[in-house]
């Protein structure tokens, strides 16, 4: 398989912080790759060198086989279009937002509409032209940015943790298209995220991202099949525990993580295991509610850290475990420190790394 991009000897600086470090990366033609690793690793900082609006302070990018220059940055851009994690819209109409690109990029009216109905499409947002985007939520913001992107029709579609902080409805369509974008519009797509379960089954290959260097490249199965070190020391910042796997009667896996704790899982394993919950896949509330999720654990907040429309909790149910919800959410249950509550998520959720 050829490659569409590639990165040598890659290095990025600012202001004296080295952001990248001597990286190189080939991205294949038609694959999803995912970037995971931590916040702050250098993942969106190789984005927007491979969407062309950084410059590598060392080092060569290649696209399709040319080397990118001054002289052809600008025709490079065309064929890449990058949707970040923090949803930039005009403020105007869907329809305007979603054809602002290709206006600029001078296409005929008929073209424009067509390409704007089918982006729209792609990310269930029928009908929603004439919307103004100041009213919609902010699932449906993220998916007027992603079809705005779509819409171009580019080589290469870079998203910046294009996940992070959703509902879950959200989180499927948005997943949703971006297989079918690779798989029907052939367009290669290079993902930011730090979310492990996604990273795990979404795309082709995983770049390991860490201070500013990829450590490891493969498919999922290799990564998480062989623990490195950079992946151990990534998942052990939250939600991560050592235990011993049993197999259970109805091919449910219980792993107990020691005081009283016993996770259940889909995942069939036995034996000394490590496993991971994301916070994202974690429901936060101060009553327990019927639910067919199969952990649920009552605990106290011992910590709580703001984030502006976000809050992260530390909540302790014999291990402890981290949450995140909205600030809103925050609010209206009236949470504070050693407040009750209880953890709600699938067996499902839960991986074995």
């Amino acid at each position: 398989m050829s490659s569409i991009a590639e990165l040598r000897n890659i290095t990025k600086n600012f202001d004296g912080i080295r952001a990248l470090d001597d990286v190189n990366l080939k991205i294949q033609e038609g694959e999803i790759l995912a970037l995971l690793g931590p916040n702050g690793s250098g993942k969106t900082t190789l984005l927007k060198i491979l969407a062309f609006i950084e410059k590598p302070s060392k080092g060569e990018v290649y696209f399709a086989g040319r080397k990118a220059t001054d002289k052809n940055l600008l025709q490079m851009r065309m064929e890449s279009t990058m949707v970040f994690q923090k949803t930039m819209l005009f403020n105007t109409t869907v329809y305007n937002n979603v054809a602002y690109g290709l206006k600029m990029r001078k296409a005929p009216k008929n073209k424009v509409d067509e390409e704007v109905s089918k982006a729209l499409g792609l990310v269930k947002l029928d009908g929603f032209e004439n919307r103004h985007t100041k009213k919609l939520s902010g699932g449906e913001q993220q998916r007027v940015a992603l079809a705005r992107a779509l819409a171009l029709n580019t080589k290469l579609l870079l998203l910046d943790e294009p996940t992070a902080n959703l509902d879950p409805k959200t989180v499927s369509i948005i997943e949703e298209v971006m297989a079918t974008a690779n798989r029907k519009l052939k367009t290669t797509v290079v993902m930011a995220t730090h979310n492990m379960f996604q990273a795990k089954n979404l795309p082709h290959r995983i770049a390991l991202v860490k201070d500013g260097k990829i450590s490891e490249v493969g498919t999922s199965t290799e990564i998480f099949r062989n623990l490195s070190k950079t992946l151990a020391s990534f998942a052990a910042l939250e939600n991560t525990f050592n235990g011993t796997a049993k197999a259970t009667e109805n091919g449910i896996t219980s792993v107990d993580i020691g005081n009283d704790v016993l996770i259940e899982t889909t995942a069939q394993q036995s034996g000394t295991v490590s496993v991971f919950v994301s916070p994202e896949d974690i429901i936060l509330s101060k009553k327990r509610f019927d639910s067919s999720a199969r952990n649920i654990f009552k605990g106290k907040i011992v910590e709580i850290l703001d984030l502006g429309s976000l809050v992260r909790l530390k909540v302790d149910v014999g291990k402890p475990f981290t949450v995140q919800i909205t600030k809103r959410s925050f609010n209206q249950m009236e949470l504070n420190l050693e407040t009750e509550v209880f953890l709600t998520f699938k067996a499902s959720s839960v991986q074995i790394i």
